[in-house]
């Protein structure tokens, strides 16, 4: 960062940690002399700033050895956590090895050509080993930068840090992108951990199921201490701050970070730490009045997602709604399960046996010819039922939409069962939630009643119905 990005500041003549006195450490931690001392034109003394230097200050001696730290974007974490803390560790243990990990190897070459500057002037480094991915100091330690995928073959490290393994709001969103940052880092970064070592991961959150929301629910969460410094203040902030308060006005007040929310989508997701909002970004759940029963009176269809593969992360579902006379939708009953192709089609044809013969059972008829086959064999399996499929049309998004229209203005109910919960959360975490099977077996339901016209049509009827 340049000086115009972070004002001078006045500055004493800090002690070295090594110098400083017990009262300097517990005021300041080791770790703040020195970047006072190394970048002296930067300010270290902003409170977020300081709050990240106190959680470093665990680290180094091992009393935390895995650290999430979640800051919105251009509030210094990477300048403090990826840049310096690495040449800080080197300085106290110069064979110590590190590793910085990023989305790509541009970024972690950046992040480890800026390290090495700092570290040209403070240490003896290795005339053996000098390529900004990879150098080294003259007693062995050094930095290796890697990028998500780059393999780390024979080399550990006592200090990963892992900063923004996600590039953009398009890479968030592929779960193929997710997985592969998933398996870059148990597979490749992790096995790379020296006994003792520790893990820092920085990041702006882009989605729930980033790498940080993946760890966090997985069986190691309880290993991690979570650090999140948001954008704007909310109740119990870590710095005391009041609901609303900018966390940084010196480079951000409130009213360039309005700015910033007016139009960036994710603002909750990268400014405030939370990839999805309890709202939802696409659906409420408090638009949903839970109700004991749907109407007798109405017509019922049942929508299917078919997973690909047992066990693969997708599910099987088979969402079924029903529409009244008068235009509101009941979503009534969630089947779904992570069955192979056998037990799946058991499931599918118990489950129309149990929804009786008024119930209209509808797939999606995916492209190409194995499409076309998985189509007629969904009909062919519910024989002596009402079934049908068509053509798959838009994305999940835009296919979701007129449920969402729906139900914001009150026309969708949902009857009380064991399901509602999972069901009501991934529509709360929809487009950017792990898994989105209820969603489109809902969309399918829901698109194809809106077609249909309720056929009894008894206005006595109607009044049995709603008595």
């Amino acid at each position: 960062m340049t000086a115009a990005l972070w004002p001078e500041t006045r500055h004493s003549q800090e002690l070295w940690p090594e110098q400083a006195t017990s009262a300097d450490r517990t005021a300041h931690g080791p770790v703040r002399p020195w970047l006072e001392t190394v970048s002296p034109r930067m300010r270290w003394d902003w409170r977020h700033l300081v709050y990240v230097q106190d959680a470093l200050d665990t680290v180094t001696p091992g009393e935390t050895k895995r650290l999430m730290l979640f800051l919105p974007p251009r509030h210094g974490k990477s300048e403090l956590a990826t840049v310096r803390y690495p040449v800080y560790r080197l300085e106290r243990n110069p064979e110590e090895r590190v590793i910085i990990g990023a989305y790509n190897a541009t970024l972690a070459r950046k992040f480890s050509r800026k390290a090495r500057r700092i570290a040209r002037e403070r240490l003896a480094l290795s005339d053996d080993r000098t390529a900004v991915e990879d150098w080294e100091t003259a007693s062995g330690g050094g930095i290796r930068a890697v990028g998500v995928g780059d393999g780390i073959t024979g080399q550990g490290g006592n200090l990963i840090v892992i900063d923004d393994p996600v590039k953009s709001r398009e890479e968030a969103e592929s779960e193929t992108y997710r997985e592969r940052v998933w398996e870059w880092y148990t597979d490749d970064l992790y096995t790379r951990l020296e006994p003792g070592g520790a893990i820092v991961l920085i990041m702006t959150r882009w989605h729930e199921d980033d790498l940080a929301g993946r760890i966090l629910a997985s069986d190691d969460a309880n290993s991690w201490d979570v650090i999140n410094l948001p954008a704007f203040a909310q109740q119990d902030d870590p710095l005391g701050r009041e609901p609303g308060e900018a966390l940084c006005p010196d480079r951000f007040d409130e009213a360039a970070l309005n700015d910033i929310k007016r139009v960036t989508v994710g603002f909750e997701a990268l400014y405030q730490g939370n990839p999805v909002p309890k709202a939802g970004e696409m659906f409420d759940p408090a638009w949903f009045e839970v109700v004991g029963a749907a109407p007798a009176i109405a017509e019922r269809v049942r929508g299917w997602d078919k997973a690909a593969t047992a066990g693969g992360g997708d599910w099987t579902v088979g969402c079924r709604i029903s529409k009244n006379p008068r235009g509101v939708y009941y979503i009534e009953h969630v089947e779904r399960g992570q069955w192979g192709p056998g037990d799946a089609d058991q499931q599918i044809r118990n489950t129309a046996i149990l929804d009786g013969p008024r119930v209209h059972h509808h797939g999606e008829q995916e492209p190409g010819a194995a499409g076309k086959r998985d189509a007629a064999a969904f009909v062919r399996l519910l024989a002596g039922f009402s079934v049908a499929t068509e053509p798959s049309s838009g994305d999940k998004v835009t296919r979701a939409r007129p449920l969402a229209s729906q139900a914001q203005a009150g026309n969708v109910k949902i009857v009380a069962g064991p399901w509602v919960h999972a069901f009501l959360e991934e529509l709360r975490q929809f487009p950017r939630g792990k898994n989105d099977d209820q969603v489109d077996a809902a969309s399918i339901a829901f698109n194809k009643l809106a077609g249909m016209i309720v056929r009894d049509l008894n206005p006595a009827n109607w009044a049995k119905a709603y008595a």
